[in-house]
């Protein structure tokens, strides 16, 4: 139903959206473990502190079908609708598009009236996304002026190429592939937009037939999973620029762009070198009216005792980081970097994008380490920090611990748990766990995490 004027939640500037009042709740994609015959479902968990009902559950909503392994889902509009080249002011951010990436399903939940009570109220089936777009395995959502773009990895088949296609931001129907010239683009992961300078970048991973069944070690010892971005212009979707990062740097993943839309630079996360293990964050910026890459941190792995260590580790004699997602706080000065294989959590302050400064560290979890939380000092956690989520004024940081089903097995072989944690954020640098904040599931394992309202990754700005 249009609205007489804009959604509150939608802000011209991401200065502005920094000044909205703070989250009360927390959606976060839930997955069935192997093994388990429960649906997927989406959780509600209360973040308000104030609440009676603080750091639970109180709210789910479950898939109507088995076996979708829900994943990155994303908001029907946001922000970027006040944008003036394809405004909506009208729509209302009030469904999720919530895609199952191996049932290639997608689900748009509605989050009113009452958002502890969400409710699925339209299926696009697979059949419906293979035929209008020739692409499966939706991985992402992003809502953009005037649509919802999807990232898909591969085609019907589970081969390439993977792209993007997009959903009418109204009628959810599905209007077809994105990419009028690809050039040499084949693998695909994440994709995001300077909307100020006309330009998408998309990142790199693998065919669903490359990942649905684990990491396939022959694969990624030769260098074959993604190590490259894309540069496109975001108006006529047409391929620019291929920027190799160089085959050692397998799987370039997560990426998030500045903010602020006369920036024209943002971050990637690389999972792992195949030279010494190490995982990378890399700096994508504009040089002299192209567009550059340079490496900007890099995170040594950590020496390991072997019978520590699952099999596909166990000769290397050590646990890698595997930087498996990043978020950008709105102000765009503090990054926040996973380490799902260490179970490090890091902050790096980047007021100055090409020289970061480490600013703070927590460790949870962890293939070797297995470092509790400390509201239970005494249990020991498997997984490690993965999908990591801000809130807009940059003060709360929520992640939770679980990669991807088939991943989990191979790197957390004794089992992976589930659960989601809460750290506070000093203004001017530093990170805490909150110690009243930890939710675990049984049922569940927990991806995802988006914040009522929208978030430091869910929405673009068009104005400064």
């Amino acid at each position: 139903m249009p609205l007489l004027k804009p959604d509150p939640t939608f802000y011209p500037s991401p200065r502005l959206a920094m000044q909205a009042p703070p989250e009360k709740h927390a959606f976060v994609a839930a997955l069935n473990p192997p093994g388990s015959k429960v649906n997927d479902a989406l959780l509600v968990v209360d973040v308000d502190p104030g609440s009676p009902t603080y750091g639970q559950r109180v709210g789910e909503v479950r898939m109507p079908k088995f076996g979708d392994e829900l994943h990155h889902f994303g908001w029907n509009a946001c922000s970027s609708a006040l944008c003036p080249y394809a405004p909506h002011p009208h729509v209302e951010r009030r469904y999720l598009v919530v895609p199952g990436i191996r049932s290639s399903r997608i689900h748009i939940v509605d989050t009113k009236p009452d958002p502890r009570k969400p409710q699925v109220v339209k299926v696009i089936e697979p059949e419906e996304v293979f035929a209008r777009t020739n692409y499966s395995r939706p991985h992402t959502i992003h809502c953009g002026p005037e649509a919802i773009y999807v990232s898909a990895l591969g085609d019907p088949n589970g081969e390439g190429p993977g792209g993007i296609f997009m959903l009418d931001c109204e009628t959810f129907e599905v209007l077809g592939q994105w990419e009028v010239d690809r050039g040499p683009q084949f693998l695909h992961y994440d994709f995001w937009w300077h909307l100020g300078f006309d330009t998408l970048l998309s990142s790199e991973w693998g065919t669903p037939n490359m990942i649905e069944n684990g990491v396939q070690p022959d694969l990624l010892l030769g260098g074959k999973y993604g190590h490259q971005m894309h540069v496109w212009d975001l108006r006529r979707r047409r391929h620019l620029q291929a920027l190799d990062l160089g085959n050692e740097q397998q799987m370039v993943l997560e990426m998030r762009p500045a903010h602020d839309p006369r920036k024209a630079y943002g971050f990637v996360g690389v999972v792992v070198s195949l030279k010494d293990l190490s995982a990378s964050i890399w700096l994508w910026h504009r040089d002299n009216g192209a567009w550059n890459l340079k490496k900007v941190v890099e995170i040594p792995a950590e020496p390991a005792e072997p019978e520590k260590l699952p099999a596909m580790l166990k000769d290397f004699k050590a646990v890698p980081p595997l930087v498996t997602d990043i978020n950008l706080a709105l102000d765009d000065k503090f990054l926040y970097v996973s380490c799902w294989g260490t179970g490090e959590f890091l902050q790096y302050d980047v007021s100055d994008p090409f020289n970061p400064k480490k600013t703070g560290s927590v460790r949870i979890g962890g293939i070797v380490n297995r470092t509790p939380h400390p509201k239970k000092p005494d249990q020991p956690l498997a997984g490690g920090p993965q999908m990591v989520e801000v809130s807009r004024d940059g003060k709360r940081v929520y992640f939770t611990n679980s990669l991807y089903a088939a991943w989990d097995e191979q790197f957390y072989p004794d089992g992976v748990g589930s659960w989601m944690v809460k750290l506070d954020a000093g203004r001017d640098g530093g990170i805490g766990f909150d110690k009243n904040f930890f939710v675990e599931s049984n049922d569940y394992r927990v991806h995802q995490v988006r914040l009522e309202g929208g978030d430091s990754s869910s929405d673009s700005y068009c104005f400064p």
